[in-house]
């Protein structure tokens, strides 16, 4: 019998091989775009930039330097400190109090970001999370430091990236390390 004869029962059988193969080599080619890892390792390390840049305590305008993280309108969905808000005007406010009864008394403080990973989840959204200690001074003059952990999800919107869910917590261990990744004998 040849195999490639003009039979229906074997033209049936080609046709559907080649409809297949076809299938085949559509579905293992990249997705139209599709992330390079390269792409995806800038895209980390901008996020991350912007992220240092806003949490930078040196500059004035601490609370407008944190907001520019977010979206201007719509939902922001954040919790810290035992507390829930999803709107960013609620956001700003938990913000403004924090600076207003926390950050004002803290002298030379520095955020630190120490172990932070970011994934890229698609090309308009991304996820990071990361820990962070902020050693200052006290106004009565002692070394105090607070520490915890932070992830944003990101998205793309407008042409910039905006956090638009966060999760922020502070740890309740004043020393060591606030991260999972060190064994517990370190």
């Amino acid at each position: 019998m040849n195999p490639f004869s003009d039979t229906p029962p074997m033209r049936h059988f080609w046709q559907s091989a080649v409809l297949a193969l076809g299938f085949l080599v559509c579905g293992c080619q990249p997705r139209e775009g599709a992330q390079s890892a390269g792409e995806k390792a800038a895209l980390a390390d901008s996020l991350k930039r912007r992220v240092a840049a806003a949490y930078d305590f040196s500059r004035s305008n601490v609370p407008g330097n944190l907001m520019s993280l977010y979206p201007d309108t719509g939902r922001v969905v954040a919790a810290a400190a035992g507390r829930l808000t999803t709107t960013r005007d609620a956001l700003q406010h938990e913000i403004a109090a924090f600076w207003d009864n926390v950050g004002r008394n803290m002298r030379n403080p520095r955020w630190i970001w120490e172990e932070s990973h970011v994934d890229v989840l698609s090309r308009d959204a991304a996820v990071m999370t990361a820990t962070y200690r902020i050693p200052h001074t006290t106004p009565a003059g002692a070394p105090h430091e607070i520490r915890g952990a932070w992830t944003a999800v990101f998205v793309r919107s407008g042409g910039r990236w905006v956090i638009v869910q966060e999760h922020l917590s502070d740890s309740d261990t004043p020393e060591g390390p606030v991260n999972s990744s060190a064994s517990p004998d370190e």
